[in-house]
């Protein structure tokens, strides 16, 4: 059963990060290195997560075996005083249903932590550089990439060749590959929990703040104007800066000409544009011109590359604020349903704007109207309220252990009561579930900061398939460097970690990979325990919205309910968001009317045919009938010659298909057939001459 646990939770991330990365990346247009460097970064971070409480079962239950294994006779029974447990006689230890054996978990730690090193260190840096660079060939992009990286990693190099040479001079130092080996660790796993503290003090706030917010349908409606007033403004910058940039790609189109060398590098460029563009500029392959015989400034193909660079940004960007533009419209109009329908006496939900999709079977059975109005207007508000308070105690919960984890007598860290009382009863599946929650709660504020943090749209997370290459790759980085340092100091607060809670028992295995961090007692004894609980004053800041007015101070608008700039945006997002309202009535009104006029034309046209059919059916004559039409022929037939003619004269002229098939078998019409046709020329002519005829 270990195995199949693990081998569960392996596949369950790697579909989740999959789902994830379909979500805010592109499959079809995104480079499948890009891809899958994004994807195995991710999955490593998630597998982390989702595996340290397996682990934490199974050290559990090492620990019972280890003092089973210690005779009462030679228990030092000061050794384990500060243990959860009291009594030195042998008890009996009940292995875990997830429980994985010795030997299996510090091999699967070791992998895991140094590819994701690798990945975070060496080779996602690169490969940022690689897809943002506009070299036009692999080898252009791995030339550009290694030169911006190059400052990266002599950096490091440099720090590290000093403290080598500070080592060998220094007598007193004698460090082993181990120790330095630990050091490396610490210094990394320092500066993950250097950025870890500021992500997760926001989080910690603003995630049950969002919930509550979410309840207060106007704060919502408010705030979505706000964004409208602010997307509007990126939407024209990113609209005029493809415009510009168009018009350099179109100078550059023209200039080099179809025999020039770089040509091929101006047609992968004209492949990057968006289409209409692309049906304006075309490939001038009419002039055919000797580009050598002119003295013209031709561009360099480091222009070029620039250019191309500057190509797929401005379309990227364009299409991101595009999309965004969509859903926020989306949202509003929402929104604005829920307002509208809150006063509702028939308690059913009525759309605005019906959905374009067909509905579903759960749309027509379960959620039907009746069941919506329910929900947006009365349930759903409470259910965030309650999810709003239940996350703000477990953020309190999560501020007091990181204060008080150090403290091992009297335990103060309420996770590390919660998980020594489980202990004491070996209530594996309580242990698990303690410590899943938790990680993934504090995964939660930190890993959800990361996806809505912005910084000047050079990192910006943006989902339905929008978010970029480089924003991709960043995101892995920042998920490799913080997730090593979130996993110790979730052990530190259920007192897992000896190195940091300073208890004599048996490691993690995931912490026997990080090392003794006795070898640097300054950042084991006060940066792990004191910098932690720094996340008081920044919860404390998140709170009164620091951050945001600094914001605003520097001329960044960002939505507070108490600013005049907040009430202007407002104000104009919603005199847009009537805008779009009002274009889309007009064009869904066009649509129905243009439907019902289709309708009506073919109902119409099925009628008539039908009527058609039912007059040309033939009836069989009387005798008398019969008759009667023979002597009546004899002397209407001249008379039904000249009306005829006389139809033919008044008819708007058109060629005649003159075909044999076309005439009847009276012999007088065949003899007058030369005859009509004659003054049914004669006719057109006069007709185009001017002349009325009576």
């Amino acid at each position: 059963m270990s195995g199949a646990a693990l081998g569960i939770e392996v596949v369950f991330v790697f579909f989740l990060a999959l789902f994830l990365l379909h979500r805010f990346g592109d499959f079809k247009k995104q480079h499948r290195l890009v891809l899958v460097a994004t994807l195995l970064a991710w999955c490593l971070c998630f597998l982390i997560v989702f595996i340290i409480p397996l682990d934490v079962s199974t050290t559990i239950y090492n620990r019972c075996i280890a003092r089973n294994a210690v005779t009462p006779a030679t228990i030092n029974v000061s050794q384990f005083t500060t243990t959860t447990v009291e009594s030195s006689s042998p008890q009996k230890c009940y292995k875990p249903w997830s429980y994985i054996p010795k030997g299996i978990m510090p091999i699967f730690w070791r992998v895991v932590y140094w590819t994701s090193q690798f990945l975070t260190w060496i080779l996602l840096p690169f490969m940022q550089s690689y897809a943002r660079s506009g070299g036009f060939s692999i080898t252009g992009k791995i030339k550009t990439a290694l030169i911006e990286n190059a400052i990266y990693y002599g950096t490091y190099l440099l720090i590290f060749g000093a403290l080598l040479i500070y080592v060998a001079v220094n007598p007193n130092l004698h460090l082993e590959w181990y120790q330095l080996q630990t050091i490396g660790i610490a210094a990394a796993n320092t500066w993950g929990l250097f950025l870890l503290v500021l992500l997760l003090g926001y989080g910690l706030v603003e995630i049950p703040r969002s919930h509550w917010n979410g309840a207060k349908k106007g704060y919502l409606l408010m705030k979505t104007y706000f964004k409208a007033a602010k997307l509007m403004t990126e939407k024209a910058d990113a609209e005029e800066n493809l415009e510009d940039v168009m018009e350099e790609v179109r100078k550059v189109n023209e200039c080099i000409k179809y025999n020039h060398p770089l040509r091929k590098c101006v047609d992968t460029i004209l492949r990057k544009c968006p289409a209409e563009y692309q049906e304006k500029m075309g490939r001038n392959m009419d002039d055919y011109e000797d580009f050598e015989e002119k003295n013209i400034n031709y561009p360099s193909e480091k222009t070029l590359v620039k250019l191309h660079k500057q190509v797929n940004y401005a379309v990227q960007r364009h299409n991101r604020t595009q999309v965004q533009w969509r859903m926020l419209l989306e949202q509003a109009f929402h929104l604005e349903d829920v307002a509208k329908n809150e006063t509702s006496a028939s308690r059913q939900f009525v759309h605005t704007f019906p959905p374009q999709e067909p509905e579903s079977w759960i749309t027509r059975h379960i959620y039907t109207p009746t069941v919506e109005w329910y929900w947006e207007c009365l349930l759903r508000p409470w259910c965030s309220r309650i999810l709003a308070v239940a996350l703000a105690l477990f953020s309190a919960v999560v501020v007091w252990s990181e204060c008080t984890f150090f403290s091992t007598h009297p335990v103060l860290s309420l996770f590390a009561v919660f998980i020594q009382q489980a202990e004491r009863t070996y209530n594996y599946i309580y242990i698990e579930v303690a410590c899943f929650f938790t990680i993934f709660f504090l995964s939660i504020c930190v890993y959800s900061t990361v996806f809505r943090i912005r910084v000047f749209n050079y990192y910006y997370f943006a989902s339905h398939h929008q978010t970029d290459a480089y924003s991709l790759l960043f995101s892995g980085m920042l998920f490799c460097r913080l997730t090593p340092p979130l996993c110790l100091n979730f052990l530190g607060l259920t007192h897992m970690d000896g190195s940091i809670s300073h208890q004599n028992t048996e490691q993690t295995a995931y912490t026997s990979i990080m090392g003794s961090l006795k070898v640097l007692p300054l950042i084991a004894d006060v940066f792990y325990i004191y910098y932690p609980m720094l996340v008081v004053i920044l919860c404390i800041a998140t709170y009164f919205s620091l951050g945001t007015r600094c914001l605003n101070l520097l001329g960044f608008q960002q939505f507070m309910g108490d600013n005049d700039m907040t009430s202007d945006l407002t104000d104009e997002g919603k005199e847009l968001i009537r805008r779009e309202k009002r274009k889309r009535q007009r064009h869904e009104d066009g649509e129905t009317r243009r439907r019902e006029w289709k309708e009506r034309y073919a109902s119409n046209r099925e009628d008539s045919s039908r009527n058609r059919n039912v007059n040309s059916e033939p009836k069989e004559p009387t005798y008398t009938e019969m008759t009667t039409s023979r002597s009546a022929s004899k002397y209407t037939r001249s008379n039904n010659r000249t009306e005829r003619d006389r139809i033919e004269l008044l008819q708007d002229a058109e060629p005649l298909d003159f075909n044999a098939d076309t005439f009847t078998d009276d012999p007088l019409d065949s003899e007058s057939g030369r005859f009509v046709l004659l003054l049914s020329v004669w006719d057109n002519k006069a007709v185009k001459g001017g002349i009325v005829l009576d």
